[in-house]
């Protein structure tokens, strides 16, 4: 889709002056927009809403100040940070970046695009929001805000994530990023789309491009951009053990650095046709004083369900004598919080109080 000057001089003008007056500039990666700022905040907005992240993003700041830092940290102490936020291939991807940043590059992100985007969890319009926000660099970007704002302004039918409508998406992006002004313009469409664009009710009154939108003109702004074909999800159960020694220490195990919760921290778990007395024996070569079973609960990632009936296990052993020690440590309830556990484990041990 090739676009005229004029419409694009037209689109720019709106988009930059509704910035000037209506647009966020006091959002904590926006003060001192160094590369290593916007690319934590980048990483963290993926698929997590503003008001999440800011509390994060300033506590990761307060102890990952810059690249250095993050790369000399423990994987456990970044997992430990991120606890909470999902999506934790980002936070092990922040990890790894940050390490080969300070071993390839002295700690310094290079400044073309396809050199960041060969960057473990960066992909183009990350690489593209990184060089803009923080140097100016005229990239274009294409987040789910501007695909949003731009499926409906050019009523672009079909789902984002086909090769298709991505190609058309980046085609009006590229065009439309203004050259020698591409970090107020990118920050003000993801802004657009962030907070008037909406994907459900959005404030097509206040809107900017509101006169031009063809999908506004349509009545047919929750058409666009088109959803991801739905497919039922498969499900799968687990019984999850926390199993609790005399000193009131639960028994934790490190997840592989593949699957799901990779590197994090979660409690041990065995078939639910499985006798929790045979689970805790192979575990701490002991049976389990006391047994009850906790409420069962759901998780769902985004390609299945999964249904989790956990076993509160007491036993008698103080020294807990755990079979494969590399993998398990025992944790008081309080110190849990240091390192990375997985978001419906952290709430499990939350409750603990209530069934003791």
């Amino acid at each position: 889709m090739k676009l005229k000057k004029r419409d694009i001089d037209a689109f720019q003008r709106a988009v930059l002056d509704w910035f000037e007056i209506h647009g966020r500039k006091d959002l904590p990666w926006q003060q001192d927009p160094t590369p290593y700022r916007v690319w934590v905040s980048e990483i963290m907005l993926q698929q997590t809403q503003v008001a999440v992240v800011i509390p994060y993003y300033e506590r990761f700041m307060q102890r990952f100040p810059d690249v250095e830092t993050l790369a000399l940290a423990s994987q456990d102490e970044v997992l430990a940070h991120w606890a909470g936020l999902g999506y934790y291939s980002r936070a092990r991807n922040l990890h790894k970046t940050a390490q080969l940043l300070t071993e390839q590059y002295e700690g310094i992100f290079p400044e073309t695009v396809d050199a960041i985007e060969a960057l473990p969890g960066i992909g183009r319009s990350t690489a593209g929001a990184i060089l803009s926000l923080s140097n100016n660099h005229s990239h274009p970007i294409l987040d789910g805000n501007v695909k949003r704002v731009l499926a409906r302004r050019f009523v672009i039918d079909g789902w984002p994530g086909t090769g298709r409508v991505l190609k058309v998406l980046w085609n009006l992006s590229e065009q439309l990023t203004p050259a020698g002004r591409a970090a107020r313009y990118n920050q003000a469409m993801m802004d657009l789309g962030a907070t008037l664009c909406t994907r459900s009710k959005p404030d097509c009154g206040r809107c900017p491009l509101q006169a031009d939108c063809e999908a506004h003109a349509l009545g047919r702004q929750s058409g666009f951009p088109g959803r991801k074909p739905k497919k039922k999800l498969p499900e799968k159960t687990t019984c999850m053990l926390l199993i609790r020694n005399t000193n009131g220490e639960i028994l934790l195990e490190k997840r592989p650095q593949s699957g799901i919760w990779a590197g994090l921290w979660s409690l041990p778990e065995c078939d639910p046709c499985e006798p929790v007395e045979a689970g805790c024996r192979k575990l701490v070569g002991d049976k389990p004083a006391v047994s009850r079973a906790l409420p069962a609960r759901r998780h769902t990632f985004s390609h299945y369900h999964l249904d989790i009936y956990p076993q509160l296990v007491s036993i008698n052993n103080p020294a807990g004598g755990v079979m494969d020690s590399e993998r398990h440590v025992w944790y008081k309830p309080e110190q849990i919080k240091t390192v990375g556990v997985a978001a419906p484990v952290a709430r499990l041990l939350r409750e603990i109080e209530e069934f003791t």
